[in-house]
């Protein structure tokens, strides 16, 4: 069954957890087995948990999770609950008698965004990630759930968007899943296009395609600068077969899809994460030509699950409008 999502990648699964009147959430994919990862980090502003494992030298070949979180440091617990959840299963990379999960993660910035943060002394992370690795399954939501709950751009709410495609001329698939919280904006100007419309399949987000003329406000700089605001964290997963190195090349290509999709991106305001992750199941016959393949078609497919994420996104505040301190949705402004 194609779901258009990462998930048809056979092997992984992914759940949510949030609060909606803390306004803030997890997203965790959860791996059948241990699969090769690399990341490429871009923003100026990241926050991350157990990435240096993931350059080709270290010692740990495989992850059992991902974790991507809201609530800035304060996220980083989360991937404390999906290791308790996985320590309940019996994952984990194997020490004597003991068993690690090995578990990297990513936040992005959601304090400034009308929700309850006055948790006191013990955040809601950690159980947040201990509720989504159990909530792990091939079908999940998408919009304003998990990580995504509390994500907002330079004009729009923002969201976690998904999707997958065939990779032309190799026998692999790719799968993207992303949670928009960007500086700049999914849309061309203040317009209903995404920048992403030259790779939408179907009418995904919309089926607008392109605008006719360039609007006089596409490239302007975002009106209004949201302190701390911002992060788009991302993972483009394949069934080839990859080495650590390839996935970190196909973590630096699929960085691409952001640029394809966000104007501006890659700031000093934003922590830009992309993680690449391979399953294994199907081997590259020309390791330089295919995973170049594989690279394209993970930023198009990447692409499409940012303007996917925004495009399915619900707004926190009701009624929604263009001036209110909480961004509206695309759906409020343009359907």
């Amino acid at each position: 069954m194609v779901r258009t999502l990462i998930t048809d990648i056979p092997g992984i699964r992914v759940g949510h957890a949030h609060d909606l009147g803390q306004a803030t959430g997890v997203s965790a994919l959860v791996f059948d087995e241990p699969v090769v990862a690399s990341v490429d980090v871009r923003g100026g502003g990241p926050g991350t948990r157990e990435t240096d494992l993931l350059d080709p030298e270290r010692t740990v070949a495989g992850i059992d999770a991902l974790v991507l979180s809201g609530g800035s440091a304060f996220g980083l617990d989360a991937a404390a609950g999906v290791v308790a959840r996985l320590a309940e299963l019996g994952r984990g990379f194997p020490v004597g008698a003991a068993r690690v999960p090995i578990v990297p993660g990513a936040i992005l910035f959601d304090l400034l965004n009308g929700g309850d943060k006055a948790w006191g002394r013990y955040p809601p992370y950690r159980e947040l990630g201990y509720a989504a690795a159990c909530a792990a399954g091939e079908d999940f939501a998408l919009g304003s759930v998990g990580a995504g709950l509390g994500a907002r751009t330079a004009n729009l709410k923002g969201g976690l968007g998904s999707a997958s495609a065939d990779v032309s001329g190799v026998s692999a698939k790719v799968g993207a899943l992303v949670v928009v919280n960007a500086f700049g904006r999914v849309t061309v100007g203040e317009g209903p296009h995404f920048w992403a419309a030259p790779y939408e399949q179907g009418e995904e987000f919309g089926g607008l395609g392109f605008p006719s003329s360039m609007l006089e406000t596409a490239f302007t700089w975002p009106r209004v600068i949201l302190p701390g605001a911002n992060t788009t964290l991302a993972v483009v997963a394949t069934d080839a077969r990859l080495t650590k190195a390839q996935a970190r090349r196909l973590a630096v290509m699929a960085q691409n899809g952001l640029a394809r999709a966000i104007h501006p991106v890659h700031t000093p305001l934003d922590g830009d994460v992309v993680f690449a992750i391979s399953t294994g199941q199907v081997p590259l016959e020309d390791p330089i030509g295919d995973l170049a393949r594989i690279g394209d078609a993970a930023a198009n497919t990447l692409a499409r699950a940012v303007a996917i994420g925004v495009y399915k996104a619900t707004a926190l505040s009701n009624p929604p409008t263009a001036s209110s301190d909480t961004p509206p949705a695309w759906r409020d402004l343009h359907r």
